[in-house]
């Protein structure tokens, strides 16, 4: 039984246990449904083999060594790939402008911190690809890259594993904002299969709920242990089933065919607009910038004429993320506004 059908199922025990709302008293009525499907591991039906047996699923669809569902986000994941791989003492590279929780995991396992220093594309005002040449791996025990980038820039993956594995270093790879790459070959190719731990986040550009995640393991590591210590014993199993759900559509052909749709329709939009100028690896970070203006003023022109608020942006440049929720219409006022600055 697949955990959204555990969820569905009536439960028609008399609760004394957790949660106390007992599936009947909505607090918040429009999460009414929610309710109902928030479930205690204690409840009938197993929900905890059902997590195991969805968790196996996914790990056939990644082709990893095992795939965990997070409701911490990517947070959680990096964490728990670094307890998994150091002990006390043990040096983790780390990129010195990376996402915080690289820095707190390795405070966390009692690890020395090592920084490394990325180039930055000056055309575009942001960091460049991580490559070998960029990091010196000796006596590190573990290095930890972004990719893609917040902007969409996507290391060699491959390149860097055989730089750590010559050096016998795990490498982690934090691949929040890549978390449709294993399903299209129009896109960058995914660290799912390469790296030791790969680290994505649903909810970024693959449809989830905040803060629902996703920890791939490729090496002979466990990480069941890490995770135990920092996750919850209360998991929330509409999360988990959301998880599920979310990765068997973006696995089917209709997900599959939503996400090539949405990849060319971006690439028949930029072909019309000759005004701005597009950058990046990842098609769906819609990277852009105008000659007559820096980022932040195209920022402000797209957010107080034209009502569209960009992700990210620097002095040069301006991202808007797309996901897989991000529609025709949507993409072609973007586009439409884009043309008459």
């Amino acid at each position: 039984m697949s955990l959204v059908n555990l969820l569905r199922k009536k439960n028609k025990k008399l609760l004394f246990s957790t949660p106390s709302h007992s599936q009947k008293f909505f607090i918040f009525h429009k999460f009414r449904q929610f309710y109902k499907y928030d479930i205690s591991e204690t409840d009938a039906y197993n929900p905890q083999t059902a997590l195991r047996k969805a968790q196996e699923q996914a790990k056939k669809i990644y082709g990893t060594k095992a795939t965990y569902f997070l409701t911490n986000g990517s947070t959680s994941g990096i964490i728990a790939s670094v307890l998994a791989c150091t002990k006390k003492g043990d040096k983790v590279l780390i990129w010195d402008d990376s996402h915080p929780s690289h820095l707190n995991a390795v405070k966390l396992a009692g690890c020395e911190p090592v920084y490394y220093n990325l180039p930055l594309i000056k055309e575009w005002g942001i960091p460049d690809k991580t490559t070998p040449d960029v990091i010196d791996i000796k006596g590190v025990k573990t290095v930890i890259v972004t990719s893609p980038t917040y902007e969409g820039i996507v290391s060699d993956i491959k390149a860097l594993k055989k730089v750590c594995e010559k050096n016998n270093a795990y490498l982690i790879v934090d691949e929040a904002h890549g978390a449709l790459y294993p399903f299209s070959d129009k896109l960058p190719e995914s660290a799912v299969k390469i790296a030791d731990f790969t680290i994505q986040s649903l909810h970024k550009t693959a449809g989830g709920l905040n803060p629902t995640a996703l920890l791939h393991v490729n090496c002979g590591l466990n990480a069941e242990d890490a995770l135990s210590m920092i996750n919850t014993t209360s998991p929330s199993y509409p999360l988990l089933a959301s998880i599920e759900a979310n990765i068997n559509f973006l696995n089917s052909k209709r997900g599959r065919k939503k996400l090539d749709t949405l990849i060319e329709n971006i690439k028949t939009l930029k072909n019309e607009v000759s005004n701005i100028e597009f950058g990046g690896d990842d098609i769906t970070k819609i990277l852009v910038k105008h000659k007559g203006m820096s980022g932040y003023e195209l920022s402000e022109i797209l957010y107080e004429q034209f009502n569209i608020e960009d992700e990210k942006t620097n002095d040069i440049s301006t991202m808007l993320l797309c996901g897989i929720g991000t529609d025709e219409k949507k993409l072609t006022r973007l586009f439409k506004e884009l043309k008459k600055i």
